[in-house]
């Protein structure tokens, strides 16, 4: 009895679905408008109709921004909306400027020249700066400010959905310890845009500090100092994906082979 009830209900609610659709057709003859997606080089997307097109722009009615206008050079593609595209008419969704970079790692997408953001963790504040064509600078520190570390980045896009890039991290231990610096130079290859994205990047750090040896000659106490550096592999799989307009999910790791050199050559 209970299996025949549940057959039942859902033979009606299909029905009832079917009948809702017949009611929903358009009269005969009129077609209904067609919903396009642009997207930009950037990963900005726009949603709704396209009012007109030529050679040098192309004109898309949303319902959040109205008319706008979208020069062909910095269009990706355009397309007619699927359902698989889990769209709404009039949507559109902004590229995600937090996109270039994850928790702490970055990837091969560039800062555009004149961008600045800043990212505030529990770890402490992270300022960024598109400088130039391709290339951004930055600095991050604790919330104590100490270390602090410079940044810089040069990226170097290959295709709409490929970019890779070059950067190098310089710090030092700031006011609680000035004699410790360190430097990761690294690369980076990015799939995606700022919508979604994911990257693999590798690097080899390395830290140097002060280190004090004391030694006892005819009963004094001798304090000699010397430099101790240490290096590393670092490798790193991040990755983010903008949901929605105002929530993305932003993945990050860090993996550290255990080989490495001390000052003295030793591996580790």
């Amino acid at each position: 009895m209970k299996t025949l009830f549940s057959s039942t209900l859902i033979f009606m609610l299909l029905a009832f679905s079917f009948q809702i659709s017949v009611a929903q057709e358009l009269p005969a003859g009129e077609e209904p408008s067609k919903i396009f997606v642009i997207i930009k080089s950037d990963g900005s997307r726009f949603v709704g109709d396209i009012i007109s097109q030529d050679a040098r722009e192309v004109l898309i009615r949303t319902e959040e921004l109205g008319e706008v206008y979208i020069p062909r050079h910095e269009i990706r593609e355009i397309r007619e909306a699927t359902v698989e595209d889990h769209i709404k008419p009039g949507e559109f969704t902004p590229a995600e400027i937090f996109a270039t970079r994850y928790f702490i790692t970055t990837n091969g997408l560039p800062v555009e020249k004149g961008e600045t953001y800043m990212l505030l963790s529990l770890l402490g504040p992270d300022f960024q700066f598109g400088v130039g064509e391709n290339f951004g600078m930055g600095v991050l520190t604790t919330w104590i400010g100490t270390p602090v570390v410079g940044s810089m980045k040069y990226s170097i896009p290959i295709s709409q959905e490929f970019s890779a890039g070059a950067g190098l991290l310089l710090g030092t231990g700031s006011w609680t310890w000035p004699d410790f610096a360190l430097a990761l130079p690294y690369g980076v290859v990015t799939l995606g845009d700022r919508v979604r994205n994911i990257n693999f990047s590798f690097g080899y750090g390395g830290i140097t500090y002060k280190v004090d040896e004391y030694d006892f000659n005819g009963g004094q106490q001798i304090s000699n100092e010397r430099r101790e550096t240490e290096g590393n592999f670092l490798i790193s799989v991040a990755g983010m994906a903008k949901l929605s307009r105002n929530f993305s999910f932003v993945f990050d790791s860090f993996i550290v082979p255990r080989t490495g050199t001390n000052s003295d050559g030793d591996e580790r």
